[in-house]
């Protein structure tokens, strides 16, 4: 069954390899969507996969790579529209701030 969920992450998360963290994870759990920073410093992802590795996904970005600090994760749920933003030819985009 597919999972599609959108979230913004919020705390010290840009400038600490956030968003390379994410999509590295993305790519080793086989998670399909997008992330990228958020002018007002939070970053943004959507996760689309099997229920078990999208959360897995969210874990993963409650904690972080080193150097970051998670105050807040906000999630709600996806849309297929909320995955329009994946370049054509890739699973996983990490996108340009917005």
């Amino acid at each position: 069954m597919n999972t599609v969920r959108h979230v913004t992450v919020h705390g010290r998360v840009q400038g600490v390899g956030f968003r390379a963290f994410v999509e590295h994870e993305a790519l080793k759990f086989g998670v399909g969507g997008w992330v990228r920073n958020r002018r007002d410093g939070s970053v943004e992802a959507v996760f689309a996969g099997e229920a078990n590795t999208v959360a897995a996904m969210i874990e993963a970005c409650g904690i972080g790579p080193p150097g970051a600090r998670v105050d807040a994760l906000h999630q709600r749920e996806g849309t297929a529209d909320d995955l329009k933003p994946v370049r054509a030819g890739e699973v996983f985009s990490m996108l340009p701030t917005t």
